[in-house]
């Protein structure tokens, strides 16, 4: 099973990766992959084999006013090709996952065009690093007006006009709010996608009652043969934090209790060691950490649950 992390390395000092300059700046995708080779060489160094590259690894080449940077992905065609030899010598699956203003099944037409075209850039660069079908493009269903059924067409429809690079890369994930597993995996189904199981999401947001080993069974079950699943784990922030009001000259402090949908800082390696013997015993798939603590979340709970099992 590969651990990953998604995007800032905090560990070694830290890493940048990707080039986040202004457009006025000219930043380029080439920036950001001699980044993403340090990042690669940092991740072999501590057997890290999993890694979401960050969505903006081609800066502003999606914008439909720029396009000025629309062609970074044919620019840089052999740099991206020697990265993506080097991430398939060094076993390190790679993937990307578009924020929250990527909605293909928006009710907006600009927003729905931004998305695929967002989607398209995400696909063209797994395509000319030359990665497997393991290198995958995650993306929420989005929202749901006019109903379930009625944002699921609006996905459908979004999805048929994205070219076959961009159909082929992309994959659905259950969310803490509005798609569930089952509304989830069948929007999936009916595009002919996988679906990316999120424990998280799946204990916030559950409006079938299913429980984890069935809801995790189902969207392992929508993966092609050979292509190896991915699963998002993460743990809820628990720690209270304050709110601070000066009244007078007096400061007024209100302790603010976390919201459950937020991740940690790290993951709870009981938790963690608990869905893997139980919930997901016997099951195969790559596990994706989403904790603010990044890779040092990670090779923290690697490390905790080395110690448990010695």
């Amino acid at each position: 099973m590969r651990l990953g992390f998604a995007v800032k390395v905090l560990g070694e000092g830290g890493l940048p990766s990707h080039d986040t300059r202004r457009w006025q700046s000219g930043p380029h995708l080439r920036t950001s992959l001699t980044y993403l080779r340090d990042v690669l060489e940092y991740l072999d160094r501590h057997d890290i084999r999993m890694y979401r590259m960050a969505t903006a690894l081609a800066p502003y080449a999606s914008h439909p006013e720029l396009s000025q940077f629309h062609r970074q992905v044919e620019e840089c065609e052999s740099e991206l090709a020697e990265l993506g030899a080097l991430a398939r010598d060094l076993d390190i699956r790679l993937s990307t996952h578009p924020g929250q203003y990527t909605v293909l099944n928006s009710e907006s037409d600009a927003v729905r065009a931004a998305a695929a075209a967002e989607l398209e850039v995400q696909g063209a660069l797994l395509d000319a690093m030359g990665l497997g079908p393991e290198a995958v493009v995650v993306l929420h269903v989005g929202g749901a007006a006019g109903g379930h059924a009625a944002a699921g067409d609006r996905f459908l429809a979004g999805f048929e006009q994205l070219s076959e690079t961009a159909r082929s890369r992309l994959v659905l994930e259950n969310d803490d709010r509005v798609f569930g597993v089952c509304q989830a995996l069948g929007v999936a189904q009916r595009a002919g996608v996988p679906l990316v199981f999120d424990i998280h999401h799946h204990r916030c947001h559950n409006p079938d009652g299913i429980d984890d080993r069935e809801a995790l069974q189902l969207a392992l079950d929508s993966w092609p043969s050979g292509v190896r699943p991915k699963i998002h784990f993460s743990s809820p922030r628990l720690d209270i934090s304050e709110k601070r009001r000066k009244v007078g000259r007096r400061v007024e402090r209100t302790p603010v209790l976390p919201d459950i949908r937020l991740h940690a800082d790290l993951i709870d390696p009981v938790a963690f060691e608990g869905f893997l013997r139980h919930t997901a015993k016997g099951l195969d798939f790559d596990v994706m950490l989403e904790a603010k603590g990044k890779d040092l979340a990670l090779l923290r709970l690697r490390e905790q649950l080395q110690s448990r099992t010695t």
